[in-house]
């Protein structure tokens, strides 16, 4: 995976709180930076509701998440979180990330997850929107869209 691929792009500083006892990033907290980078691509294409996350009544339920480890990171570095949908489904989508040292431009990790939109009420899988087709195949050239023609 190259940089190059992604036109998303969110800086992080990892925290102190963020390290373990030998002063690395601990394993579980790239997930929290896929979370992050994922909220703010849906927040700058437009996809988050005016009254805030939720307020529409759509839910959206991570159903996988995968993750390599290439690297390591430490206290104050700063990562740039790179993130695009490579494809999207009836109901669901699926993301790609990977998070690269600013500053030496090494990977220290890559991973994937898979989304779906969920009815509130029944809380069963639910087609997405075609605001929502639009809005990520308009920014994403390379979206692969898999929706039945049904």
């Amino acid at each position: 995976m190259e940089t190059t691929n992604f036109k998303h792009k969110i800086t992080i500083k990892v925290r102190f709180n963020e390290v373990d006892m030998l002063g690395v990033c601990n394993n579980a907290v790239y997930i929290n930076y896929f979370e992050d980078a994922r909220l703010q691509y849906f927040k700058d294409l437009g996809l988050i509701p005016g009254h805030g996350i939720f307020s529409d009544g759509k839910l959206f339920y991570v159903v996988r998440n995968e993750i390599n480890y290439k690297d390591h990171a430490r206290f104050d570095e700063e990562l740039n979180v790179y993130s695009k949908i490579s494809f999207i489904k009836n109901s669901s989508f699926g993301f790609e990330h990977l998070i690269v040292k600013a500053k030496e431009n090494v990977i220290v990790a890559d991973g994937s997850g898979i989304i779906v939109c969920v009815d509130p009420i029944t809380k069963k899988s639910t087609p997405l929107s075609k605001e929502f087709y639009e809005k990520i195949s308009g920014f994403e050239d390379e979206v692969e869209i898999l929706k039945d023609e049904n």
